[in-house]
């Protein structure tokens, strides 16, 4: 019986990280400019099908709702701050953004752990699916304290999302010009919030483990290790990153975790704007995910023969700019909300895809000619 109990542990675990690995991976971080500007960036990982990734424009005075299990309606707003985002699978359904106020917000994968209260009619107004949520902070609010404020009040209940079949199990990242950031975590169907001072996000278990596990790694440092003598022997490291033995190199949101710390905190001092957007970019190099890398199944890839990470974008939340390239391009395209004539937009949305053509944008060069 023990045996048997054991066994059907294992494939509940299997199953829950399994979902894990074909879908989300997704990694965060923050870096500071030497001007004051903040960048937030992301990859953006689902393994499991092509999300159809596009950008959306959504104008000032556009009415949105948030639909509940019954096929009532929840929470009902009218946007008041234009905002742009990532969204995908043909819908308003916004993954990451930034808003006219420089207020910024992404959703990531939090599988067995996030778990919502279920839809109260008698709470309707208050009431938001989980997927619902990032359109609703870049519509309303223009900085982390007020989003904090609203947390109060707002409930994100247990909405199935017809993609994936359940309610999507995620948290939120909130952040802002000044540099306030914001994990928000439905747990135990409880709402927790988390101050984020490291600007890192992954994905499961809950924001405060990897803020605990982070102490397994305080031997970390990017300066050399010293030479030492033993036996009257010398030792120097055999190159550089001595001081990174142990860095966890693998594609779990743990492992993620330390080495976004890691390597956010060891950027280089950029100068702000682009500069800071580039060493985002470049440090989130670093976890692309391939389509093959976290499955043993080469069919459980969704037909996503590049990468998992289907694209990786980030935000310069004082200028208003979002930035992005995806698997199939990796050059990098910008929108600025500064140059949005949003009256031209009529009221409402408009959505373009991420890659007009799935083609990589090459240069060429010729010699001789």
């Amino acid at each position: 019986m023990r045996a048997l109990q054991k066994s059907v542990f294992a494939v509940a675990v299997a199953a829950v990280l399994g979902v894990a690995q074909v879908a989300y991976a997704c990694t965060g971080i923050m870096l500071a400019g030497s001007d004051g500007s903040v960048v937030r960036a992301r990859t953006m990982e689902w393994g499991a099908f092509d999300i159809e990734g596009a950008i959306s424009i959504v104008p000032p005075g556009y009415e949105m709702s948030s639909i509940m299990p019954d096929g009532s309606t929840g929470a009902s707003w009218t946007v008041q701050y234009g905002f742009v985002g990532a969204t995908g699978l043909g819908r308003l359904l916004t993954t990451d953004g930034v808003n006219t106020a420089g207020l910024s917000s992404g959703i990531f994968y939090l599988p067995g752990f996030a778990e919502y209260p279920e839809f109260d009619p008698a709470l309707a107004d208050q009431s938001l699916s989980p997927t619902d949520f990032v359109n609703y902070v870049l519509a309303n609010f223009a900085t982390v304290e007020e989003v904090r404020s609203a947390m109060e009040d707002l409930r994100i209940v247990n909405v199935v999302e017809p993609s994936l079949g359940f309610a999507a199990p995620v948290h939120y990242f909130v952040a802002d010009p000044t540099g306030e950031r914001l994990v928000i975590e439905v747990v135990d169907q409880e709402v927790h919030l988390h101050e984020a001072p490291l600007g890192v996000i992954t994905n499961a278990p809950s924001y405060d483990w990897h803020m605990t596990n982070l102490r397994n790694y305080l031997n970390l440092s990017a300066t050399e290790l010293p030479q030492r003598t033993v036996a009257e022997t010398d030792f120097s490291p055999l190159g550089s990153g001595s001081g990174m033995i142990g860095l966890p190199g693998d594609f779990t949101p743990p492992s993620r975790f330390v080495r976004a710390v890691a390597f956010s905190q060891s950027a280089r001092q950029t100068t702000g704007g682009y500069d800071t957007v580039r060493e985002a970019f470049r440090i989130l190099d670093n976890f692309n995910v391939p389509a093959h890398g976290v499955t043993h199944n080469a069919d459980d890839h969704g037909g996503l023969v590049l990468s998992s990470t289907q694209f990786t974008s980030a935000v310069d939340m004082g200028a208003r700019q979002f930035f992005y390239h995806t698997q199939h391009n990796r050059r990098v395209r910008m929108v600025d909300l500064n140059d949005v004539d949003f009256d031209a937009l009529g009221g409402e949305p408009v959505t373009r895809m991420m890659d007009q053509e799935r083609v990589e944008d090459i240069e060429t060069l010729t010699f001789g000619n």
